[in-house]
């Protein structure tokens, strides 16, 4: 399930682990079986999860962490110029808006 990190569910995680949403400009996995992921790490842990071929990724998680950040952030920071950007949201159907906890 997703939660926006403005909403209720989001802010109680954000307290729990005190993150500084002014530092912290990332994807947060949290699960209560493993606790927090940030980053690369999260973005790992979700591919496992996504099944063949995208689950292969998380052989990356062999590779220490503050290498994958770095990694992580460029493409973080390179994503629009490569892939663009979208000048409208897309409006969730009901079946994926029942995935968001708010």
């Amino acid at each position: 399930m997703f939660a926006p990190l403005e909403g209720k569910v989001g802010q109680d995680i954000i307290k729990s682990y005190s993150i500084d949403t002014e530092k912290t400009d990332s994807i947060l996995l949290y699960s209560n079986e493993n606790g927090l992921s940030i980053k690369s790490t999260a973005a790992l842990k979700i591919a496992i999860r996504l099944g063949f071929p995208l689950n292969i990724l998380s052989i990356f998680l062999i590779i220490p962490t503050f290498i994958r950040n770095q990694v992580y952030d460029y493409i973080a920071k390179n994503r629009y110029k490569w892939y663009g950007k979208k000048e409208t949201c897309m409006i969730p159907t009901p079946k994926l808006k029942s995935k968001f906890l708010m």
